[in-house]
């Protein structure tokens, strides 16, 4: 009489495993994910740059601007397009050539703080005084003709809109000097300048041409 062998149990196919489910979902999340890191940071924003150095409190106008596209994220609201520019625009601050514009950087004119002045510098404008530089006014207090007191600073931090080195400028030999500064600091600067003070120009840290 013949043994019977018994029916081994038919192996589940690999696919219906729920671990193998799993793994095959987990690899297709993660490759969503990889894709959707890199197309958000291929997605670029148009948004503004200085095409030059511009002042504070001067007018920024199309012609100081131009429309570069760049992957900012979550941060593209901080700074001017083409949507959000206002025309009638200042600097509150200094914009260097090729920055990208903060919105804080411009702003309405009545909002402004700044205005300008000419000083004729009696020292020399060191070569690295420039357009948007920041440097400092000292001036000497005049006691009598062509005598000076000690020279203190005028004004702590000021920007140069301009430099003209015609000593014919305001009458006087010396470099002639287009500086902006804070309101406050206008009525002493001009006091110091009709009492005939030596104005000297120094040129802080980091002054560039």
């Amino acid at each position: 009489m013949s043994e019977t062998v018994p029916a081994r149990p038919r192996p589940r196919a690999f696919w219906s495993d729920l671990r193998f489910l799993l793994g095959i979902g987990l690899i297709v999340v993660s490759v969503a994910g990889v894709w959707f890191v890199v197309a958000a940071a291929r997605q670029t924003v148009p948004v503004f740059a200085a095409s030059r150095t511009i002042v504070p409190g001067e007018a920024v106008t199309s012609d100081d601007l131009q429309v570069v596209e760049v992957a900012l994220g979550r941060i593209e609201d901080a700074y001017a397009s083409p949507t959000s520019f206002e025309p009638g625009s200042v600097a509150m601050r200094t914009i260097t050539a090729g920055e990208l514009v903060p919105e804080s950087a411009i702003g309405a004119a009545e909002q402004a703080r700044t205005t300008t002045v000419v000083v004729t510098s009696a020292t020399a404008i060191p070569a690295a005084v420039g357009r948007g530089a920041t440097v400092e006014v000292w001036a000497a207090p005049q006691l009598e003709r062509g005598v000076f007191d000690t020279p203190r600073i005028l004004v702590a931090a000021a920007t140069v809109a301009s430099v003209d080195d015609d000593e014919s400028v305001m009458g006087s030999a010396g470099t002639a000097v287009e500086l902006v500064i804070e309101r406050a600091d206008v009525a002493s600067t001009l006091a110091a300048v009709a009492a005939g003070s030596s104005m000297s120009i120094v040129p802080t840290a980091g002054a560039e041409r």
